[in-house]
């Protein structure tokens, strides 16, 4: 590495190869970066070549840095807003015991009524 990125750094750097995993990312000459598929964008992220094309410019933050093994984890969706999630009716909602107890009757009384009957049957 010849230049000392820090974690949080917010850079723009080149994109030069393409993995199913993710994507590098060139930040300088000497220096190269990975976006895991899973720092691309909010959402699922099946193809890295939906989103990021080899020489596209994009701007990255720095997530981590290991210098021993000289690697730089990257984020593009770090950057990004964070998109906000439907609300939920607003309904109380009901437990599970109280949804049961609403169909329970109609399926014992009917088990009841044919349990009679069976046991008319095996008399017989």
């Amino acid at each position: 590495m010849s230049k000392d990125y820090l974690v949080g750094d917010v850079v723009t750097g080149k994109v030069t190869g393409i993995q199913p995993y993710g994507a590098f990312v060139s930040l300088d000459e000497d220096t190269q970066g990975l976006v895991h598929i899973s720092e691309i964008t909010y959402g699922y992220v099946k193809e890295v070549g939906e989103f990021l094309t080899v020489g596209q410019e994009v701007e990255v933050k720095v997530l981590e840095v290991d210098e021993v093994a000289g690697k730089i984890s990257l984020s593009i969706r770090e950057l990004q807003e964070k998109p906000v999630a439907p609300k939920k009716d607003e309904r109380p909602r009901k437990s599970l015991q109280a949804r049961v107890d609403e169909h329970d009757e109609e399926g014992f009384n009917t088990l009841k009524e044919k349990l009679a009957d069976w046991i008319k049957q095996s008399v017989q």
